[in-house]
């Protein structure tokens, strides 16, 4: 099993539910986040004063999915976030060791 993490855009986010809709990822969990990478943010004028935006708005998505799924999802996840500009964000994927369902006490791949 993996856990895959995925910082995008948050216009993007609709593109990405669909896309792991369509191979059958049923669940995730979405959390509204502020960050920055190469992108250090940028500058804007508010009332005639120049400030820098440190932290730009992303979303995160989070999946747990089974190893024979893990590609499909990944590849779903950089198509539909891709924009081809700086910021589109990055995936991670981190090895999951055990996923328990608290309702039934489901363990591993059928608790996904």
């Amino acid at each position: 099993m993996k856990l895959i993490i995925a910082i995008i855009k948050p216009f993007k986010l609709e593109e990405v539910k669909t896309a792991l809709a369509e191979i059958g990822v049923e669940g995730m969990t979405v959390t509204e986040v502020k960050g920055f990478g190469r992108q250090k943010g940028h500058t804007e004028i508010y009332r005639g004063s120049e400030y820098t935006v440190d932290f730009l708005p992303k979303v995160k998505i989070e999946l747990a999915v089974a190893d024979g799924v893990a590609a499909k999802a990944i590849s779903a996840i950089v198509t539909s976030a891709k924009t081809g500009k700086i910021g589109d964000g990055k995936v991670f994927v981190v090895p999951l060791e055990e996923v328990i369902r608290i309702r039934t006490d489901e363990r591993g791949d059928s608790a996904i």
